[in-house]
């Protein structure tokens, strides 16, 4: 039973921390009298970093608070960047403005990248002026930084713009305090910066600045593929309403099935595909500007060349001037989706670009500005009202997480897919953009730029590095041959961490770790755990029923081989006579080798994994028997169960092997024979998923209840979840700022080796 004495108010505290030309233009004054207004208890104060902001009061009404701060901030104000995040109450009685805080770094010297302002927007397109349709126009307000810093300080000279020399009235702009432009280190025109050029495939000049613009816009127009050199690295855009553009690029690519990201032109072209609620509008016009996951209204212009099989659609919206300009002339969808091949990081080079975007686009726009390194499109949603970051990078990177107390410099180097590293010092841990999975050269290349960059950047010297404790990961291999001291930290683990600190937790909680996999203190591979983490570390309170993967990593790319995994665990080789979807298609051959790596264990690690689970359950229900990348076939099972709204869920039942998920197989095997629909059975899993949830919860008793690992991207999974433990009385918390998937995992090995040098076990109890 959970304790009786259980939080039962409404009241939530939002805390809000904002970055910008925020201080000296009454912006606290401002939140004072608009949370007075509004009657909210908390405070505003200043910080080196910008202005930071807590206010408590009723969900809906925080809403209301967190959209107006930017629809109605002073006039003179400008946000840079704003990051909500959702807290339990400590209960404030009024609202204060509280002293400035004096200490700490300023953040402000490396901000994200961040999307074009209004002001210059209106610059871009005003004839009158001279940055008209100028490329690359920015003010302090907007433009690059992550992408363009060399080295700390923030100067000119540090960044890639040192090589342009500002002309006259570039730098008397620079050097007036009263100018938007005073001190914006990326400043510069048409007679003094960065211009763009046209290639062709043997990187021969086709055009260049506005014709090389036009002739661009013309290539997309006529169905061709167009590698774009834009913020953060290369982006390859095509007409999204071209069927067979799209079909190209996903063959050139060697992109089978997964989405594309589409950009509009504008907030109402967008809206005619999509739904878009107040909370998605502001994540898409944000400063952050990133992809965000929108539901789909009807059939979109080619839609299922670009989503296949998906309700949703992932969007952004232009965030800088050549975007805005490319947008503007086509006035139509383009796919934009990134400059590389499948699992290799992104070009940020022209010449790179050119060798290896080569047989994918028909022509190059490039400029002439270098950029640092590279920086993918972040990707977000909104669930349970709240923004979710799935994929943290431009516009997030490197905004640091704020912990309660100093640490030493420390480096943690993130788990094998989905890789991001975090540099802890001081007070700070300072998140690295994505770097991508990594299974590639490229991509290991990557990977150890991104930490020496690191390194350079903050000036720190580890004194100790975290690892995950996968022994064939190669960010672990690579930690392990730094020659300083590695804490390895058990995967989930770091997941539950990641998640707990940024929703300042305290132990004791039950942490709900489903991800596809992770290596465990048994090792074997953990994926569907249950673990209570108290002040000494943690112990796998529970976990889901262990089933074999007949081939390993095969069983990953082959939903059908993690299906016959589970079957045998309850039929043993009597599954072979069975006549089941996976089973279709497997000649006598390929059935006898399959039953013999079952029966003998060879090959065939066990796991605990709730991914392989939706695999397994996805084969069965003959939704996809392969994939052509990771998740596929969990996402289609969630989307199968979208328009079903049933309550109904199948059995489980505790044993000594965990959460036992054989009655639940069983009774989808009996309502398949009865030809029950694929979106019945969809529904009816996820409830009973979260049934299981809330049967260990109320078995471990405790009160917190945390839902991270990559499982909890699945917004069905997670929202149903949210509410059946509400529902009973529990407090769930899940991910806002920091992905739930690997993206996430730095973080929380960061936390392990705190609390490691607290005294408490990095691995277990």
């Amino acid at each position: 039973m959970i304790p009786q004495n259980v939080h039962k108010t409404k009241l939530q505290r939002l805390r809000v921390a904002i970055r910008g030309a925020v201080q000296g233009v009454g912006f606290r004054p401002f939140v004072f009298h608009l949370a007075d207004e509004m009657h909210l208890a908390g405070w505003v104060n200043n910080s080196p970093q910008g202005v930071n902001i807590e206010a408590e009061g009723q969900p809906e009404e925080l809403q209301a608070f967190l959209l107006r701060l930017e629809k109605e901030k002073p006039a003179h104000s400008f946000i840079q960047s704003l990051e909500p995040s959702w807290l339990d109450p400590v209960g404030y009685k009024n609202f204060e403005i509280r002293q400035s805080e004096l200490s700490g770094k300023k953040a402000a010297l490396v901000l994200p990248d961040i999307a074009t302002c209004g002001e210059c927007v209106r610059e871009l397109f005003d004839a009158g002026n001279r940055r008209y349709r100028y490329p690359f126009i920015n003010c302090t307000h907007c433009g690059p930084r992550f992408s363009i810093i060399l080295n700390l300080p923030y100067d000119r000279t540090n960044t890639t713009m040192g090589r342009f020399r500002m002309c006259a009235r570039c730098l008397q702009e620079y050097g007036d305090p009263s100018d938007r432009r005073f001190h914006a280190q990326p400043n510069a025109c048409p007679n003094c910066g960065p211009q763009i050029y046209l290639w062709d495939d043997k990187g021969r000049m086709l055009a260049d600045k506005e014709e090389a613009l036009n002739q661009a816009v013309a290539s997309i127009r006529s169905g061709k593929i167009v590698a774009l050199k834009g913020i953060g690295g290369f982006q390859l855009l095509t007409d999204a309403r071209n069927a067979e553009a799209v079909r190209r690029l996903r063959q050139r690519k060697h992109r089978e099935g997964k989405p594309f990201a589409l950009m509009y032109p504008n907030l109402d072209e967008a809206r005619r595909d999509c739904a878009v609620s107040p909370l998605e509008e502001r994540l898409l016009v944000s400063s952050e500007a990133p992809i965000v996951l929108l539901e789909r209204l009807g059939t979109a212009a080619a839609d299922d060349a670009i989503a296949p099989r998906n309700p949703y659609l992932g969007v952004m919206l232009p965030y800088s001037p050549l975007h805005h300009l490319i947008m503007a002339d086509l006035q139509a969808p383009v796919v934009a989706t990134s400059g590389n091949l499948s699992d290799e990081p992104i070009c940020i080079d022209e010449q790179e670009a050119l060798e290896r975007l080569r047989g994918i686009a028909d022509v190059w726009l490039v400029h002439d500005r270098p950029i640092a390194r590279h920086v993918d499109d972040s990707v977000g949603r909104v669930l349970m009202d709240r923004e979710l970051v799935i994929r943290r990078a431009r516009g997030y990177a490197p905004l640091p997480v704020t912990l309660q107390e100093e640490t030493p410099p420390l480096l943690s180097v993130g788990a094998h897919l989905k890789n991001s590293i975090a540099m802890a010092t001081g007070k700070e841990v300072f998140i690295s953009q994505h770097i991508g999975d990594l299974e590639t050269a490229a991509a290991l290349d990557a990977f150890q730029r991104v930490i020496s960059d690191f390194e350079t950047l903050y000036q720190a010297v580890p004194e100790t590095v975290a690892c995950d404790m996968h022994p064939q990961y190669l960010s672990s291999q690579f930690a392990r041959r730094l020659g300083q001291p590695v804490v390895e930290v058990q995967h989930h683990y770091a997941h539950a961490l990641s998640c707990m600190t940024e929703n300042e937790l305290t132990a004791p909680v039950l942490a709900v770790s489903w991800d596809g996999t992770g290596y465990g203190l048994d090792g074997t591979i953990w994926g569907g755990e249950f673990l209570r983490i108290d002040e000494n570390g943690f112990e796998r309170f529970s976990h889901l029923r262990a089933f074999a993967l007949p081939g390993g990593e095969k069983a990953v790319k082959e939903p059908r081989r993690t299906a016959m995994g589970l079957l045998y665990e309850i039929f043993g080789e009597k599954m072979f006579a069975m006549d089941l979807a996976p089973l279709k298609g497997l000649d006598q051959e390929k059935r006898s080798i399959l039953n013999t790596m079952l029966r003998n264990g060879v090959n065939s690690p066990r796991t605990s994994s709730a991914g392989r689970l939706f695999d397994a359950i996805a084969s069965l229900a003959g939704l996809r028997q392969e994939v052509s990348f990771e998740g596929q076939a969990a996402m289609e099972l969630e989307f199968a169960a979208a328009k079903i709204h049933t309550g109904e869920s199948y059995p489980v039942r505790k044993s000594e092997d965990g959460i036992d998920w054989e009655p639940m197989v069983r009774a989808i095997l009996e309502e398949l024979a009865l030809e029950a629909t694929v979106n019945e059975i969809a529904a009816k899993f996820h409830n009973t998923l979260v049934e299981a949830i809330v049967q260990v919860a109320h078995d471990c008793g405790l009160e917190k209840v945390i839902l991270s690992g990559g499982c909890f991207q699945n917004r069905r999974l997670s929202e149903r979840a949210v509410l059946r433990l509400r529902r009973e009385g529990f407090h769930p918390y899940w991910h806002q700022r920091i992905p739930p998937n690997d993206g996430g995992i730095a973080l929380g090995q960061v936390m392990a080796v705190v609390r490691s040098k607290m005294g408490v076990a990095a691995q277990c109890v």
